[in-house]
């Protein structure tokens, strides 16, 4: 293709509607906006949530309930048995190192420590929570259990 055979694309440029110009354009006289109301006033624009005068669907429907989800907290799991696998004998386990070895998704999650599985190793693990078969399995081995604030 060479520079002089480049032809404008049909209907890629159109030309602006220029209302209220007179009652040959079509859009003459009230300039397309109708007769009175609202939308036929400077400034006019609708929320999304109007339904032109009917009751909008947020107020139809009923509010029931109080949901704890927003004020939550959430734990990240971490059982026993990935501890037996991510560390050595006789770690330092934390909340860092859990991130570090990819079992948790930043240092500054929330971690509960589950007792699924088994422990061989003698660790001492600090976390913010513990479930009772975990504590047991973790101080079962020699290990050391830290509940963090």
């Amino acid at each position: 293709m060479l520079s002089n055979e480049i032809t404008a694309i049909v209907g890629a440029n159109k030309k602006r509607k220029r209302v209220g110009r007179g009652r040959g354009s079509g859009q003459g006289k009230t300039a397309g906006r109708g007769h009175k109301g609202d939308g036929s006033r400077a400034g006019f624009s609708v929320h999304l949530a109007f339904e032109g005068g009917q009751m909008p669907l947020f107020r139809r429907l009923a509010k029931r309930g109080f949901n704890n989800a927003r004020y939550a907290i959430r734990y990240e799991i971490v059982n026993v048995s990935q501890l037996e696998r991510a560390f050595t004998d006789g770690s330092s386990v934390g909340i860092g190192e859990l991130a570090g070895a990819g079992l948790v998704h930043s240092g500054s999650s929330r971690v509960k420590i589950l007792g699924d599985g088994e422990l061989t190793k003698k660790l001492k693990v600090s976390a913010h929570k513990f479930s009772k078969s975990a504590e047991q399995k973790i101080s079962g081995c020699g290990g050391t259990v830290q509940v963090m604030a």
